[in-house]
């Protein structure tokens, strides 16, 4: 029955061409629309923790209550001692301090008279440890423009943005003016030694980078951070995982009636981000479900169209003793056929576009010039497992949906009937 039906379709182009086209079209949109998705997501959430919030982030309770966001008062005070209890705990992360906050950056003229400001985001991270794996977390090998990456104290890295809209020089003197962690003033001064573009709107508006001890000294934050980040050696971002060791470290350690105790949350719990992914997947099953009624209202109506054509055939196979049901079975096999055809094609065809996007990328930037999302402008698409086989849905259920409905026609008249109309 396979072998008849299969050279039905392909002798007959009629039956098979325009459906197959139609549904391989769908299943190609499917295929890039999911390795876009998963690209962008996957970008999000790895730019997100080398950037920001590490896989998993252990700060005060007040401190994780965005109400508060990095204010220094709020910090994790002992450093040394978290640092080593999570260092032992849990071998397999390793584990960051950093310091975040805002400020005014002051330039001096050659009078020691103020010739501009301007808004810094701050990231204080460890940069002088030999082969600290903050320069990686940052990139900031590559994301260098100008300059040097800083090797001694009271030296700083400025984005490439903002060194050129103040107009300022390498080796150029300044003050940055912030608040300190017992809530004063702190000025301290800097040498801007590079400039980075890490590609980020949010970042490349206005980022400065320190040293880790550097910004301690100017914070009055001796043994103190913002927040300790821990990110997995074996890779990405592992949600279960990530969740088992906050639940662990928070049935140890954290007492929600302190304001100033420890509190560990995975990268999901920070910043809304997990309503952000489950988001994109309620974004992704629309898409999926959009393409799967479109292509099976469109062949709908071509099975009713090739039905009407083909009454003759149908009359002739009635005839001779098969059932309507016979019939019926036929032509959801035929669809079953052609989804299988066109879930192949369309796959391919999806993949061609993914992979050049998933390589070179497309440039956003002009789209995130106001972005407040920790997302890169050059957005890539990511080629999954799943990508190979999400196509069986648009693909296989599409036809099937459309043939199941438009051959119900058939068992709507009586058989006499159709011998009369198709004339047999």
């Amino acid at each position: 029955m396979i072998k008849f039906l299969l050279k039905g379709l392909i002798r007959d182009r009629s039956r098979s061409l325009f459906p197959i086209l139609i549904t391989a079209s769908g299943v190609a949109l499917t295929v890039l629309a999911l390795a876009w998705i998963e690209g962008v997501l996957n970008d999000s959430i790895e730019t997100t923790a080398r950037m920001q919030s590490g896989h998993v982030a252990v700060q005060t309770n007040a401190m994780m209550d965005k109400k508060y966001p990095n204010v220094m008062e709020l910090g994790l005070l002992d450093l040394s001692h978290w640092t080593k209890t999570l260092n032992s705990q849990f071998p397999d992360v390793y584990w960051q301090p950093r310091i975040q906050f805002g400020g005014l950056l002051d330039i001096p003229g050659k009078d020691g008279e103020t010739v501009s400001q301007a808004p810094v985001v701050g990231m204080a991270v460890d940069l002088f440890t030999p082969d600290s794996p903050e320069i990686s977390n940052l990139n900031l090998k590559k994301a260098l423009v100008k300059g040097s990456i800083p090797t001694r104290p009271g030296e700083i890295l400025l984005s490439d943005d903002l060194f050129e809209k103040l107009k300022l020089q390498l080796g150029q003197k300044s003050t940055l003016i912030s608040s300190d962690i017992n809530g004063s003033m702190a000025f301290y001064n800097f040498k801007i030694v590079g400039t980075v573009a890490f590609g980020i709107q949010m970042l490349d508006r206005g980022a400065l980078i320190a040293d880790l001890s550097d910004a301690q000294d100017a914070l009055n934050m001796v043994d103190a951070s913002s927040s300790i980040l821990g990110f997995f050696k074996k890779g990405f971002y592992n949600s279960k995982k990530a969740k088992l060791m906050t639940m662990a470290f928070n049935k140890q350690f954290n007492d929600n009636g302190d304001d100033f105790g420890p509190v560990m949350a995975s990268l999901e719990e920070q910043g809304g981000l997990g309503e952000m992914f489950s988001m994109m997947d309620s974004v992704l099953s629309v898409v999926i479900g959009i393409f799967v009624f479109i292509v099976s209202i469109v062949l709908w109506n071509t099975g009713l169209m090739n039905g009407i054509r083909r009454y003759g055939e149908f009359g002739v196979r009635l005839a001779i003793g098969e059932s309507k049901t016979q019939l019926y079975i036929s032509l959801v096999l035929e669809a079953f056929m052609i989804g299988i055809i066109a879930y192949v094609l369309g796959t391919i065809l999806g993949l061609i576009p993914a992979y050049y996007l998933q390589e070179y990328g497309f440039d956003a930037t002009e789209m995130l010039k106001s972005s407040t999302f920790m997302i890169s402008s050059v957005m890539k698409a990511r080629i999954t497992p799943e990508i190979y086989w999400i196509g069986i849905i648009p693909g296989v259920f599409s036809p099937v949906i459309g043939s199941l409905i438009s051959g119900l026609g058939l068992f709507k008249r009586d058989t006499s009937q159709l011998f009369n109309e198709l004339d047999v």
